[in-house]
């Protein structure tokens, strides 16, 4: 361990100690894979809940909180003998080097944001294509573990690399429109719990399409209408909290009148 909480080796023996068989954490010690990825997960949350906050100090933390995770994953794998920290880094070295022709190689032929992204889609493309050779399919390696939202927009992202696609938001509209009807015709026909469970689903993965071909990142969209909600609902809470009043108290009508205030204020 060196004496420099900056050098990413002072870190990695760190994770090292605390995975110590004879004086490691106990906590630490526990841990697997699995039951480390929730984990994972949250923190790159984190991070983005800092950026949208631009909150750079939190931003900072968050980052480093994300950064112990992959040396926690890395320093499991080094105990199984499948790789190391060090390993990590090289295959992200060489990849980025890889789809960056225009940047380090001598063919300085990318200029735009657009260009590059063209480039990187035409090269994963190439890198499936070869996949698709040793009997890979073409929504295979789209992660099981991301969440639903983002999921769905990767799968249709991938599958309209071949040309299975609306070829218009129009069009999707009305396929919105389409799947919102089947709801309705579901609990109208008594269908289970379980049948108006995957009539909704597909109109989320619709309205995931709908975003796609506006452009909107759905995820995002989402995180800000959650934002609003709350900001919205606080409005509700506060105002009747003034009146000495609570939540409990109060009909869905009034609520509904300070909903439609907030959103004046606005």
């Amino acid at each position: 361990m060196t004496d420099d909480p900056r050098d990413i080796a002072t870190l990695i023996a760190i994770m090292a100690r605390l995975r110590d068989p004879k004086t490691g954490c106990p906590w630490d010690l526990a841990q697997n894979f699995s039951s480390i990825a929730p984990y994972t997960i949250e923190e790159a949350y984190e991070v983005a809940g800092a950026i949208e906050d631009r909150d750079w100090g939190a931003l900072r933390d968050e980052l480093g909180d994300l950064l112990f995770q992959a040396v926690f994953h890395a320093r499991m794998a080094e105990e199984i003998g499948a790789f190391s920290f060090p390993d990590v880094v090289a295959a992200v070295v060489t990849k980025m080097i890889r789809r960056h022709p225009h940047v380090f190689g001598p063919k300085k032929d990318i200029n735009t944001p657009e260009e590059q992204t063209i480039a990187w889609e035409a090269h994963k493309a190439r890198e499936r294509q070869e996949q698709a050779k040793l009997g890979a399919g073409l929504l295979d390696d789209v992660p099981i573990a991301l969440p639903a939202l983002m999921r769905a927009l990767k799968l249709q992202k991938r599958a309209a690399t071949v040309g299975f696609d609306w070829d218009s938001p129009e069009r999707v509209l009305d396929k919105v429109r389409e799947e919102a009807e089947e709801i309705v015709a579901a609990r109208r026909n008594g269908a289970s719990d379980d049948e108006v469970a995957g009539e909704i689903g597909d109109l989320l993965f619709v309205i995931v399409n709908l975003a796609r071909h506006l452009k909107v990142d759905p995820e995002e969209a989402l995180r800000r209408t959650n934002a609003k909600f709350i900001k919205r609902f606080s409005v509700i809470e506060n105002t009747l909290r003034e009146q000495g009043r609570s939540l409990d108290e109060a009909k869905l009508s009034e609520m509904e009148a300070l909903w439609q205030h907030a959103k004046l204020r606005e």
